[in-house]
């Protein structure tokens, strides 16, 4: 019994020592490394799916060359490992200290693309995959805005840029969800009473989205509100603005006359 403890115990010690071995041999191997080197392994865990591995490997290759085009190519891609690996705030952390230390760079139009992303915390897939997987005017309107603000960064700076197609597509579905984020919300306050707050977000919608569909409905609120509070003048140049753009709108000729059209949205 006694001498299969002990040669386990060798076994074991052998096994770890081999270990050491292996990993001292894979030290001494990156030992004389060159950034293109570190690059080179970072990239192929990157390509893999081992976005944890990649972060690691372009840590490294920042920490022992921290200057030239690897190291910058390294802070692009551990971004979008990050992002990938869902760690949202890492990746635009990554993507800030990366436009403010190469604010000229080639790559730039990418950096802007990404964050818009990161900041939307969508899927890197075709736009006709990732958007409609959820109600984007459900979603918090402030990551919105914030990524609609770098997809128009991007379209401002780099019309060229191959992310800029792209990114006119996704503003628009933005500008959308935004203009519904804000009716749900003018909804809510019209069912409660509060006509100012419902006055209020629906004169946001017409100013900040003219052009959405949901325009028509904003116009219907202000109608409704308006009158609600007492206020006859600004309700009839509500119902103008309605029956200019929306003649066959019954609340353009009605007013009041579906009191309760609102409880059934």
């Amino acid at each position: 019994m006694k001498r299969s403890v002990t040669a386990a115990l060798l076994l074991a010690l052998g096994i770890a020592l081999a270990g050491c071995g292996w990993l001292d041999r894979k030290q001494d191997e990156r030992k004389n490394w060159q950034a293109a080197d570190w690059y080179r392994v970072a990239k192929e865990d990157l390509d893999a799916g081992n976005w944890a591995g990649a972060v690691k490997l372009y840590a490294e290759l920042e920490s022992k060359f921290p200057f030239g085009r690897y190291a910058q190519q390294a802070q692009l891609d551990s971004a979008y490992a990050y992002y990938k690996e869902g760690e949202t705030a890492q990746a635009i952390s990554a993507l800030d200290r990366f436009m403010k230390s190469y604010p000229n760079h080639q790559n730039l139009d990418y950096a802007l693309y990404l964050k818009a992303l990161a900041n939307f915390r969508e899927d890197l897939g075709p736009l006709n995959t990732t958007i409609g997987r959820q109600d984007l005017a459900d979603r918090d309107p402030k990551a919105a805005r914030e990524s609609f603000e770098m997809f128009k960064e991007l379209v401002k700076r780099y019309p060229e840029s191959r992310y800029a197609e792209d990114a006119r597509n996704r503003m628009e579905h933005l500008v959308d969800a935004l203009a519904r984020h804000e009716l749900h919300v003018a909804r809510h306050y019209l069912t409660r009473g509060a006509w100012l707050g419902a006055v209020n977000r629906a004169q946001d919608i017409l100013v900040r989205f003219p052009d959405s569909p949901v325009r028509r409905e904003a116009l219907n609120i202000l109608v409704e509100a308006y009158d609600r509070m007492g206020l006859p003048e600004l309700r009839d140049d509500a119902k103008k603005v309605l029956s200019k753009n929306y003649p066959t709108d019954p609340m353009a000729q009605e007013g009041r006359n579906r009191q309760s059209w609102w409880k059934f949205w």
